[in-house]
């Protein structure tokens, strides 16, 4: 077997691994897998943003009415660095299930020109997630992160949580 060989299953081997460690870790560090796979895809040298801590947001019920709901994940940079943040909407289920799917809602979130664009959600046991790593953005020092959500439950039976926070970074 060729040196080459061995080195693309370590390779491989590594990034299964950190794959299987990422998805036991959660929802909100699953959202950074497209990054780890993307790195498995031949796109070397990146490193992989994964969040120190959580600033979680008050939760609300999920109204399940067919109407249109607003969520607004707000986060003020109190320290004297710019600092990386990344703004998160989970939609947990019931303990006890049914479990969401993402088909049971639309999730919009509103452009910096006031206008909606759909963002689709991720799912792992039981939560709905929106992505981190497309979300990321650097707040400099003493400026205020405001990301408007949208929400619509289509399957009338669906219950849950709505839980907005920000992810940090470094």
């Amino acid at each position: 077997m060729s040196l080459k060989n061995n080195r693309l299953r370590l390779a491989s081997v590594a990034v299964t691994v950190a794959l299987a460690g990422l998805a036991t870790a959660g929802p909100a560090v699953a959202a950074t897998q497209q990054t780890v796979a993307g790195a498995s895809a031949g796109v070397q040298g990146q490193a992989v943003a994964i969040p120190t801590d959580f600033v979680d947001l008050p939760t609300s019920p999920l109204s399940a009415d067919s109407a249109s709901h607003e969520f607004t994940v707000t986060y003020r940079n109190e320290s004297s660095v710019d600092r990386t943040v990344a703004p998160q909407l989970l939609v947990e289920s019931p303990d006890a299930g049914p479990f969401l799917t993402p088909a049971d809602i639309k999730l919009e979130r509103r452009t910096t020109h006031g206008c909606w664009e759909a963002v689709q959600v991720g799912t792992q046991s039981g939560t709905l997630f929106t992505d981190l790593s497309t979300a990321q953005r650097t707040l400099h020092a003493g400026d205020t992160l405001t990301q408007v959500y949208r929400l619509t439950v289509v399957n009338p039976q669906a219950k849950g949580t709505v839980a907005p926070r920000v992810a940090l970074y470094g």
